[in-house]
């Protein structure tokens, strides 16, 4: 489990596609410290298995549906990347629960910059956006953010965040631009009543 604080930026280095997965290696600093094989870590808010390491860099698989439901098969080595290491259980729950399970992708369709923040403005498929709720939690690439507006409109559900200026600089959010596509994880929570209630 995360919480969708970021603690370090990764860069791709090599990707290798294979039969429906591919391995991705990516360079890290602080999400190195003490790892080990089969630790699970964040990478763009999915959860990926160290499967090699060195000093400097880390490999995982990446399975076929990881590929196809998020924004993990588009990745090129330069590309930066949000990380987190999985939350040990003595360890503080700053975010919300996020699991790694990317639900859907959205699109970026407008930044607007203000002086201590920036709104962002974001769509995706009503099939996921039906869990979004303002002053609801959501983690965009792994990132634990709160929803300032959600808004249905046909299949597609509008929504938006506010990024204070240490989350633009600390994550790769800052990088994001209109029409760039964002993976998302719904709140849990959310999923099991609908789930409980059926």
């Amino acid at each position: 489990m995360f919480t969708g604080i970021i603690t370090d930026i990764g860069t791709v280095t090599d990707v290798r596609n294979t039969d429906e997965a591919a391995l991705i290696t990516l360079t890290a600093s602080s999400a190195l410290e003490g790892i080990a094989y089969g630790d699970s870590i964040s990478v763009d808010g999915v959860c990926l298995t160290v499967t090699e390491f060195t000093a400097e860099d880390f490999t995982a698989d990446v399975m076929a549906e990881t590929l196809r439901v998020s924004t993990i098969g588009n990745l090129k080595a330069g590309d930066r990347v949000n990380l987190e290491r999985a939350m040990p259980a003595s360890g503080r729950f700053d975010g919300h629960i996020v699991q790694g399970h990317v639900d859907g992708i959205a699109e970026v369709t407008a930044i607007k910059p203000a002086a201590r923040w920036s709104e962002y403005s974001f769509t995706i498929p009503t099939a996921v956006g039906r869990y979004l709720v303002p002053k609801g939690s959501v983690a965009i690439n792994g990132t634990s953010l709160t929803l300032t507006q959600v808004k249905d409109a046909g299949d597609a559900t509008a929504f938006g965040v506010s990024l204070i200026p240490t989350t633009l600089s600390e994550t790769t959010l800052g990088s994001l631009e209109v029409g760039h596509k964002v993976n998302i994880e719904v709140d849990v929570i959310a999923k099991y009543v609908e789930r409980l209630v059926k």
